[in-house]
């Protein structure tokens, strides 16, 4: 079904924070819900938000487009995971009509469970390129990793995106005594598969059983192999996103580091985050939030509300990770969209 962008959105003050920095990137959560478990994400047994607590399609389309107008360029559909939540093709049509009005770009995060099934609907949205969370090609480890995962299903969905014509980045968590050993496989997969690779610090977000300070490795160590086997170069690249680039000797694809905890990129941050619940978090690490589902309800200043929370957007975030710590927030990465 074809869903055409309201133009009628009258175009607002620019998205400023109180240090300066312009914010350009909304990363959308539409879900807190997820098909997978994974031990440095989520504890075993979630409880997730009731219906009656979350943003309807309807609303979370109105506020894209209130963002849009604005000044926000890019979009993110994000979770939990954002493929299981039902009507996710109404909305990625309609935030897809916004390209070229506004929004130069709509992109998505997904696990890869159910990629096979959507992957020409985002096609067909506008999506261009998306992220696929892939931790090892190893099939027992990654069942671990996920706890009910099935690395074959998150492969097809991979190469079935690839046929719709959507450029794959894999994004790879670091994870010591878990992954280590899967960095040069992985970079194998993606040199033989037309896909970049992007590492990732794991985040303290949220309980979970397993204590993080376990798996924590710093980026710098974990791409240690790659290295001693390879030479990377900075290239000048920019997606949005909190990622240094770097080129590989021998090989097409385009290495990104994130990293959060062993250096810090905060003093560029250019995102916001909006929940399924209708909550502004301006900063990933911190609890401080704005609520815009009443607002969005009775016709309340929503403009208002975003000033409001970008005047609030603190310089950095307050991450660390040590042995037996608490995480820097309560809230799971699924809560926030990541």
């Amino acid at each position: 079904m074809a869903v055409t962008f309201s133009h009628s959105v009258a175009r607002a003050a620019s998205l400023i924070d109180g240090h300066g920095r312009r914010i350009s990137y909304l990363r959308l959560s539409v879900t807190d819900r997820c098909d997978l478990r994974c031990r440095y994400c989520m504890a075993e047994d979630m409880t997730f938000l009731p219906k009656s607590a979350v943003l309807s399609i309807e609303e979370m389309g109105e506020l894209a487009e209130r963002f849009v107008a604005r000044g926000i360029r890019r979009i993110r559909l994000t979770g939990g995971e954002p493929l299981v939540r039902r009507g996710i093709d109404t909305l990625a049509m309609r935030l897809g009509a916004m390209i070229g009005h506004g929004l130069d770009e709509l992109t998505l995060t997904t696990n890869g469970m159910r990629l096979a099934e959507h992957a020409p609907m985002l096609d067909a949205a506008g999506v261009r390129r998306i992220n696929v969370s892939l931790d090892t090609l190893d099939k027992q480890a990654f069942q671990h990793i996920t706890r009910v995962g099935d690395l074959d299903v998150a492969l097809r969905g991979i190469d079935a995106a690839r046929s719709a014509g959507l450029a794959v980045k894999i994004n790879m968590v670091a994870l010591a005594g878990l992954n280590e050993d899967q960095l040069l496989p992985m970079l194998d997969y993606c040199t033989a598969n037309g896909c970049d690779l992007t590492l990732i610090e794991t985040m303290p977000l949220g309980d979970v059983e397993d204590d993080r300070s376990d798996h924590y490795i710093p980026l710098h160590h974990f791409i240690a192999p790659l290295r001693e086997a390879r030479a990377i170069y900075p290239v000048d690249k920019r997606t949005g996103g909190p990622a240094r680039y770097f080129a590989v000797e021998g090989s097409p694809v385009t290495l990104g580091l994130i990293t959060p905890l062993s250096d810090n990129f905060c003093t560029t941050c250019n995102r916001i985050r909006l929940t399924v619940e209708g909550r502004v978090y301006m900063c990933l690490g911190q609890d401080d939030h704005v609520d815009l589902r009443a607002a969005l309800r009775e016709g309340g200043d929503l403009d208002s509300l975003i000033d409001g929370a970008l005047a609030g957007k603190p310089r950095a975030h307050d991450f660390h990770i040590e042995g037996k710590s608490k995480p820097a927030v309560a809230r799971h990465m699924s809560a926030t969209g990541g």
